[in-house]
């Protein structure tokens, strides 16, 4: 086969490299299977780069490229598997940046009534109540964790038909788990609010007899054989582990080999992704609260579809150690629960360094209920909450004819960009009473924009990273097994992800770290910002690596658009009557004691994280 680093010091020589001409000469050779390339395949890549080669510098690079025997193949042969990180670390600490190492004792809220509190006689009223409630009456004995897990494992058998949130039930694990919490507890080895509560495990993290999926087909049966850093430290907390629940395939969307994971609030619904199923099924009450992860909005988006309280922490706070990688400079893993003192518990117990995850930072998360938010310093994006949904300018005239193909198309984009539109304005009123009721609370909202900066392009180093960390699904053409394969999904994500030149991967990172120093110039004067869930600060803040909370904002009304598109995994197949509505806070880098403190003020303020699902009999 041919030799790629003769055929690339080929190329800087004849000053490509910067272009995409080399990328599409490699892939038109590796397409072909070819022994050595050709004058036809560099003029069709030169066509393809838009770059001009004289014939006589054809001539002498064919003799150079087809010289030597051995390059890629080499690298291609180690057969790298997915746990294995690039030698390059990103880090979203900046010089001067200071933040809090030293760890503290936990300072949980009061619960009411919790010393004369009772089980209930039907234990399943208990489904939808909160991990910080659960944890009281399981230390207190009033209920035991086996009940609890049993129930739990019930209601996940009892809605798993209509919402597809499950993989795998650990039944046999989880039982064990339930039994020994109760033993511990009742001999006085209380681990702390986890303790006996069962949870579910988005399925990209490896555990340890059970097959880890990743929601794709053609990893249907994967067993890896260890427990990722985050499951074993939720074992060490004394959680119970229900079940693996479902991702859409290599964490995009809900779409999995199993189908379409469910909306509980609209069974009609995607419940969005790629946290699909914790999202899911935290909301519909079968578990006490999920992981899930984020690196572009799978824990933001089905929290907001859902109705959940999700937690997307700060880059290298929680170890990313036995999970599913997809792009190690911008993954993260956090809880999905149903409220924010849930959240805390949880990241409590899964943050810090594990040796492992070299990308993990020693800051300390300190939770203190207490802590008195009223005196934050709290930005809000102004622009960003008075933005009208953009109005497409279109007219028939300026568009060339169109074959009744390309027409239906551009029908259809009509009618999603009218849908999204029609949804943003309705919507509007939601963040608007939001901002009131923060005015409300006596909080001094102060106008704050985000530094503009083209970050969408930078989006490149997801793209690139996705595809080497998934490169041999895509050289074998394996990539066929995932169940969609439309033009968003990551087979062809992947595949145009091959063009993109090394340099500008460079340059994109370069562009990032400009970027992460104007942004933490914003955070300097704020301890949290408020923002529209949908909205640029998502990628701004997944590039950057600052944490979001995102909480329930209220339910929309009869009045509300309904979605055109009735397919359950279609992304403009939401909102609607009876849907939920949502509402970010951002906080500093490692700052989520402060964020989570403001949210939880906001969250105690209104009742919208105590508004639940109306599930209906089983399919």
């Amino acid at each position: 086969m041919l030799d790629w680093r003769s055929f690339m010091k080929t190329c800087s020589e004849m000053g490509l490299l910067g272009t995409l001409f080399p990328g599409v000469l490699w892939a038109q050779a590796q397409a072909h299977a070819a022994k050595k390339i050709t004058k036809e395949m560099i003029e069709s890549a030169a066509v393809v780069a838009d770059v001009q080669i004289s014939e006589e510098y054809k001539e002498m690079m064919l003799e150079s490229l087809n010289n030597q025997a051995k390059g890629y193949e080499e690298i291609y042969k180690l057969h790298i598997p997915n746990s294995v990180d690039p030698a390059l670390i990103f880090d979203p600490v900046l010089p001067g940046m200071r933040f809090e190492t030293e760890r503290k004792p936990m300072r949980m809220s009061k619960v009411a009534n919790a010393a004369t509190a009772s089980a209930p006689k039907n234990l399943e009223d208990l489904a939808f109540a909160s991990a910080r409630e659960l944890g009281e009456l399981v230390q207190a004995r009033k209920v035991s964790s086996l009940a609890l897990t049993e129930m739990y494992l019930g209601r996940l058998r009892k809605y798993d038909p209509a919402l597809k949130f499950a993989v795998t039930l650990t039944e046999q694990r989880a039982l064990a788990q339930a039994k020994q919490a109760d033993a511990e507890i009742a001999a006085g080895k209380y681990r702390g609010p986890l303790h006996g509560l069962p949870w579910g495990a988005k399925d990209l993290l490896a555990t340890k007899g059970y097959r880890t999926t990743w929601g794709a087909g053609g990893f249907e049966s994967q067993r890896i054989d260890e427990d990722a850093t985050v499951v074993k430290r939720l074992d060490q907390a004394g959680a119970v582990l229900v079940a693996k629940l479902t991702l859409g395939a290599l964490a995009l969307g809900d779409v999995w080999f199993g189908g379409v994971t469910r909306n509980p609030w609209n069974t009609n619904q995607g419940s969005s992704g790629s946290s699909a199923g914790p999202a899911s099924a935290t909301a519909a009450g079968c578990v006490a609260f999920s992981i899930g992860s984020e690196t572009l909005g799978s824990i933001s988006s089905p929290s907001t579809r859902c109705g959940c309280t999700g937690l997307r922490p700060s880059f290298g706070l929680v170890p990313r150690t036995g999970a599913m990688a997809l792009s190690w400079s911008m993954d993260k893993l956090g809880p999905i629960c149903r409220t924010v003192e849930d959240c805390a518990l949880v990241l409590d117990a899964i943050q810090g360094p594990d040796g492992l995850d070299r990308t993990t930072r020693p800051a300390a998360f300190n939770w203190d209920a207490n802590l008195n938010w009223r005196k934050l310093r709290v930005g809000y994006l102004k622009t960003e909450f008075e933005r009208k949904p953009d109005e497409q300018q279109e007219s028939a005239k300026e568009e060339p004819d169109a074959t009744p193909e390309e027409q239906k198309k551009r029908e259809e984009q009509k009618k999603r960009r009218e849908a999204r539109q029609a949804r943003a304005e309705y919507d509007r009123k939601y963040n608007d009473a939001a901002l009131a009721k923060l005015r409300e609370m006596g909080v001094n909202l102060v106008p704050v924009e985000m530094p503009k900066f083209p970050y969408d392009a930078m989006v490149t180093m997801l793209t690139a990273e996705s595809a080497a960390a998934f490169d041999e699904l895509t050289r074998t053409g394996n990539d066929k097994l995932l169940t969609s394969q439309k033009d968003y999904d990551w087979p062809n994500t992947f595949r145009a992800a091959r063009f993109i030149p090394a340099v500008e991967y460079i340059q994109a990172a370069r562009a990032r770290r400009m970027a992460m120093d104007a942004v933490s110039k914003v955070f300097n004067d704020f301890d949290v910002i408020v923002a529209p869930t949908n909205g640029e600060q998502l990628v701004i803040t997944n590039l950057t690596g600052h944490p979001a909370v995102i909480l329930p904002n209220g339910l929309r009304g009869k009045d509300a658009p309904k979605p055109p598109f009735e397919e359950a995994s279609d992304f403009q197949n939401a909102g609607g009557p009876g849907t939920p509505t949502s509402l970010t806070f951002l906080g500093k880098l490692y700052g989520e004691a402060k964020l989570l403190a403001f949210a939880r003020g906001y969250q105690e303020a209104t009742d919208f994280h105590l508004q639940h699902p109306k599930l209906g009999p089983p399919s």
